[in-house]
């Protein structure tokens, strides 16, 4: 009777053995949904490409990528991912200020450095990237893993400024969703038109707004530069970006699962801080080359006070909406010194 128990019991030990492992087996070899704001050789697109690669060298896990336009505009994606039908999420901060207004400190003018190096060290260590927000994006559905820096933003128009007088009256296109680009651009002397990306092209050519702003990877990739007639250099910020997952799904997964992917998330944020400062390179030089004509203006530090002034009533408006937004800028003024002093 003994040895029967023993028997039986090992069947069943067997059995759940075969179970487990056939469960762990569907659950290892997934295929996961991650959509972007951005083509595919745009640097979300590589941050993207670097991210599956990794997975999938590492793991019986696919990932299919659904590059910008693909699953509608960046608000379509931003729902699709809190819902969990998609499972990663690759978004520029500025369209991410809607639903999280932490994330408009990104987009406040004059904070970010232009300096590449205090960059890399901020977005590697910032407490308020790496502490502060991940408890943030978890309240919203989501898993922080990355935000990065795609390249210093550039307004185009057709017409040379170098003083808020000079953008009086003129209607600049800004990203939606972001009151805080809205209130930049009043700031500036300019009148903000929030319009998404895919009504952009159009808009400049048919005179519907009379510049816009953009990293120059963006710019030179797209004709920015053959729809305006001047790019310039205010060094009024960075345009970042923002790698997340939807959290149910994150939690649900196994431990393992878990480390993959944020060792996805830090390896593919190493290929993207090499490659947005060669984009940005390339980006202008292929400008230069093949639009000779095109103006390129750098403002002085002269010309950039009377903007640096404006945005100190952005800086303070941003910090008075709540005790959280005040507490992040704090902490980031504090990153970004550091990040200095690290750097120098």
């Amino acid at each position: 009777m003994k040895r029967k128990l023993n028997v039986t019991m090992l069947k069943l030990v067997f059995a759940s053995i075969l179970l487990i492992a056939s469960t762990s087996m569907s659950l290892y070899a997934a295929e996961w949904k991650y959509a972007m704001g951005e083509g595919v050789s745009d640097p979300q697109g590589i941050y993207a490409t670097a991210f599956k690669n990794f997975i999938e060298e590492n793991s019986r896990h696919k990932i299919e990528i659904y590059p910008v336009g693909s699953l509608g505009e960046e608000t379509d994606m931003m729902e699709q991912t809190k819902a969990g039908i998609l499972q990663f999420l690759g978004q520029s901060t500025g369209y991410m200020g809607g639903t999280i207004p932490e994330m408009d400190l990104f987009t406040l003018p004059y904070v970010m450095p232009t300096d590449t190096k205090q960059l890399d060290y901020f977005f590697k260590n910032s407490k308020v990237i790496n502490e502060m927000l991940p408890p943030v994006f978890n309240k919203h559905g989501l898993e922080l893993l990355s935000i990065f820096p795609e390249g210093e933003m550039a307004v185009t128009t057709f017409e040379p400024f170098h003083s808020p007088e000079d953008l009086k009256g003129k209607k600049m296109r800004v990203m939606p969703g972001s009151p805080i680009l809205v209130e930049t651009y009043k700031a500036f002397g300019a009148s903000p038109v929030p319009m998404t990306w895919g009504d952009l092209i159009g808009a400049l050519k048919t005179n519907m707004v009379d510049g816009q702003e953009n990293p120059t990877v963006w710019i030179e990739a797209y004709d920015l530069d053959n729809l305006t007639k001047v790019l310039t250099y205010t060094g009024h910020g960075h345009f970042n970006a923002s790698a997340s997952a939807n959290k149910e799904f994150f939690d649900g997964l196994g431990d393992r699962d878990k480390k993959l992917i944020r060792q996805a998330a830090a390896h593919a944020h190493q290929v993207i801080l090499k490659e947005a400062q060669k984009l940005d390179a390339y980006g202008i030089g292929r400008i230069v080359r093949t639009n000779p004509d095109y103006k390129i203006v750098t403002l002085t530090e002269k010309e950039r006070a009377p903007f640096k002034k404006a945005a100190t009533a952005v800086q303070d408006s941003f910090a008075s909406k709540s005790a959280s937004n005040k507490a992040f800028l704090d902490q980031m003024m504090a990153d970004l010194k550091e990040a200095e002093a690290q750097t120098k």
